[in-house]
């Protein structure tokens, strides 16, 4: 393996003020890391997570200045900036999310040009073949189901484009590139409203305003058998770290191989709330592939390791932070919803 420590120079987070990207953040921070640079294109009060022990800068990464000046003197890059959400905003916005590759190219167009030694790039399980996935009944993906490509419409294009882009500049310039496909990240301090978040956080959400309604009635996209699996933050920052300390300049799978159902996962929320809920289903809502998971056969034979936390305890947490947040929202009384900005001193 190699070393890629360098506490020194400044650690660029971009899209620190995202979900992953402020939980990655504080990893570095506690990691040792003294000099972390965030940068997110939202205006710092919009952020998950504001560290103050961070340099904590707001600047729109598709624009070339910007990656340049966000690169600066970096001995690492954390690629983690998009534009993205859940399966509702990917099928609806593909031409802003294939605008994303402007971020990635500038980020390592400038980081090569600053002498930086390694770029992670956070890419996703959306760029596997469809042809794979048409069936709940899947087999897992192995890193190589890439090819021949067709990945998701969009967002999945734009991220099979950049993992080739980190793939050339490191044979044409040197950069160490890194490459994580991840598979559904969730937990606490994470989009849980408005239009962006994932399915985990949404089912937790829908539950709560059932609660909160007393209706005991919850929407479900798709017939809720379409399986996936869900990675809970922590495990993907240990993998993060576990990539960034390797060698593996190819692709490769990070996230859990506990596959479940939609229908499983209400199962789940409804367990930790105490309550059953009457069930519809939204059949022509944006719903994905049918079937989808990991298979972590290279990381462990890679890394000896795989995401281990257990769906069901990753869940419990995230509930109880976004049940937090819900009754803040509910205490508000109908004023404009606003971001949760966690602000933590260092």
């Amino acid at each position: 393996m190699s070393d890629s420590t360098d506490f020194d120079r400044p650690v660029l987070v971009a899209g620190g003020g995202g979900f992953i990207g402020g939980h990655l953040v504080a990893n570095l921070l506690d990691q040792g890391y003294r000099r972390v640079r965030a940068v997110d294109l939202k205006p710092l009060d919009q952020w998950h997570q504001l560290h103050d022990a961070a340099e904590n800068l707001q600047a729109d990464l598709s624009l070339l200045e910007n990656c340049k000046g966000a690169c600066e003197d970096a001995g690492s890059v954390y690629n983690l900036a998009c534009d993205m959400g859940g399966m509702g905003f990917i099928e609806n916005n593909k031409a802003l999310c294939m605008l994303s590759v402007l971020i990635n190219t500038h980020l390592l167009m400038s980081a090569r040009d600053a002498g930086t030694k390694t770029f992670f790039y956070a890419s996703s399980a959306c760029v596997y073949n469809a042809e794979k996935q048409k069936t709940p009944d899947v087999i897992p993906l192995q890193e190589s189901d890439a090819y021949p490509a067709m990945p998701e419409d969009g967002y999945g294009w734009e991220k099979l484009f950049s993992e080739r882009m980190c793939r050339h500049f490191q044979e044409d310039f040197g950069i160490e590139t890194r490459i994580a496909r991840f598979h559904n990240v969730y937990g606490p301090e994470g989009t849980w409203d408005g239009g962006r978040e994932k399915a985990p956080a949404a089912i937790c959400r829908k539950v709560l305003e059932a609660v909160a309604s007393g209706k005991h009635e919850i929407e479900i996209w798709g017939d809720g058998q379409q399986t996936r699996s869900f990675m809970y933050i922590d495990d993907c920052l240990q993998g993060i770290r576990l990539i960034m300390q390797s060698d593996l300049s190819a692709p490769i799978n990070l996230g859990s191989s506990e596959l479940i159902t939609i229908n499983g996962l209400v199962d789940i929320v409804e367990s930790i709330a105490g309550i059953r809920l009457k069930r519809t289903y939204k059949l022509d809502a944006p719903k994905g592939v049918n079937g989808r998971n990991s298979d972590n056969t290279l990381i462990q034979q890679k890394l000896g390791w795989q995401p281990g936390v257990r769906l069901s305890d990753g869940m419990r947490k995230t509930y109880r932070w976004i049940e937090r947040e819900f009754q803040k929202r509910q205490t508000e009384h109908g004023r404009a919803p606003s971001p949760s900005v966690r602000h933590i001193p260092q």
